[in-house]
């Protein structure tokens, strides 16, 4: 089966912005972060990155709700031009708080095109691992938005619980405090990060005080911790996954087109629909 792909950053940012964590031109390996933790995943895959619609929110990364609502809009004009293209047989939409997600689905099923994105995928994979999840997360506001997806994705009861970390993303709003980013930064540096420790602690209290069996990484700025973390939880003891969501999107886009489907008709029917119910359930 040939891959196709296209993986759609959330936003995309200008030269002049002060708060850019990632490259939104040049070579696609250096506009997609953690790109040496994916290329094993992308490996025979024909794929594209797109640096995201420009941002409209402000010049800084997504956290609020408002914020995620704005982009989320501004993402399904890009889905719709490059389902148009017919050059793709899948979309990965990147960022951790899966902006558009639910509407870009239904474009891709006008197409016959499967639309995936990072929490979606991270859920449901750890569903297949396990009873129930914990998600360790970077801020207050950030994890307000991941409750609401739990809640949307039908997961609450697979959820054991939302955990926070407090190193937030770096915008105005969190201006002279340590971001995610700082840490990230510091941990390529040095080794040594108080976010990594804090993650350690808070998954290890997911485990042994909510009932997690898995563990997931709520922003896409935290993926970074995925393969140190799932380590220093070994060293611990603990044999528990720990997952990221890029990963987690590409490998369930490839699931997606190897099984010949993209989403379900009747849970996203055509305008107007071929066939209509009377009743439905929620």
């Amino acid at each position: 089966m040939s891959y196709r792909f296209l993986l759609i950053s959330a936003f995309s940012l200008p030269d002049t912005a002060g708060y850019r964590m990632r490259a939104f031109s040049g070579r696609k390996q250096d506009m997609l972060l953690n790109h040496d933790m994916l290329a094993p995943l992308l490996a025979g895959v024909e794929w594209d990155v797109h640096p995201g619609a420009p941002a409209t929110h402000g010049e800084w990364p997504v956290e609020t709700r408002e914020e995620f609502a704005i982009t989320g809009v501004n993402r399904l004009k890009v889905v719709r031009e490059a389902c148009a293209t017919g050059r793709y047989n899948a979309i990965i939409l990147l960022g951790g708080g899966d902006p558009g997600y639910v509407e870009a689905r239904e474009i891709g099923r006008r197409h016959g095109i499967a639309v995936t994105a990072c929490a979606h995928a991270q859920m449901h994979a750890a569903g297949m691992l396990g009873h129930r999840f914990s998600i360790i997360d970077i801020s207050e506001n950030h994890n307000l938005r991941m409750a609401d997806l739990v809640v949307q994705y039908r997961m609450a009861d697979r959820c054991a619980s939302i955990r926070n970390l407090e190193f937030p993303l770096p915008r105005p709003a969190h201006a002279g405090r340590v971001s995610v980013q700082d840490e990230s930064e510091r941990y390529q540096r040095e080794g040594i990060s108080d976010m990594l420790e804090s993650a350690v602690a808070q998954s290890i209290a997911a485990i042994e005080e909510d009932g997690a069996e898995s563990i997931i990484l709520g922003c896409s700025a935290a993926y970074w911790l995925q393969p140190v973390l799932r380590q220093r939880l070994a060293e611990a003891g603990w044999d528990v996954p720990v997952l990221e969501g890029y990963r987690c999107a590409i490998a369930q886009a490839k699931m997606l087109v190897d099984l010949g489907v993209d989403a379900s008709g009747i849970a996203f029917p055509k305008d107007p629909p071929p066939r209509t119910r009377l009743r439905k359930l929620v």
